[in-house]
């Protein structure tokens, strides 16, 4: 059984996704194309994996929960090299990434996991088919 911090993220995932296709319905300014979404290719050194996990976790959920432009900060790992991380982070729009960057909690991560992180990659990505996210997150929550 998920814990509720993890029912949250999902509900709080559906809930943009669907605030998300209803803009879009009736709003003419809020394009899909205006969706900022990325993957963030971490490598970590591994003596601070355990600390930088815990990090990570609490700004994701931070940025998930109390950002209404964050739709996604979803981190894992690789299951075979676990100190190399992905995280798919998707945003409103540019103007929520760049408000994200300026958060207590964002700049908090940044300010202690510098010395953590190996290398970064950040890769800006398309959604092929947006339209079925929401059913993706529907059928998650399902699965409790």
């Amino acid at each position: 059984m998920k814990s509720l911090k993890t029912q949250l993220s999902i509900l709080t995932i559906i809930l943009c996704f669907s605030a998300c296709k209803e803009n879009n319905a009736s709003n003419d300014d809020f394009s899909t194309k205006e969706r900022l979404i990325r993957i963030a290719e971490l490598e970590i050194y591994p003596e601070y994996l355990e600390e930088y996990k815990v990090i990570l976790k609490e700004e994701a959920e931070a940025s998930v929960r109390v950002e209404p432009g964050v739709v996604s900060i979803f981190p894992m790992y690789q299951k075979e090299e676990p100190n190399q991380i992905r995280i798919l982070e998707i945003y409103a729009d540019e103007k929520a990434y760049e408000a994200h960057l300026e958060t207590p909690h964002f700049k908090y991560y940044k300010n202690n996991t510098q010395k953590m992180v190996k290398s970064l990659r950040l890769i800006d990505m398309n959604a092929i088919d947006e339209e079925s996210m929401p059913e993706i997150f529907k059928k998650i929550q399902g699965l409790d």
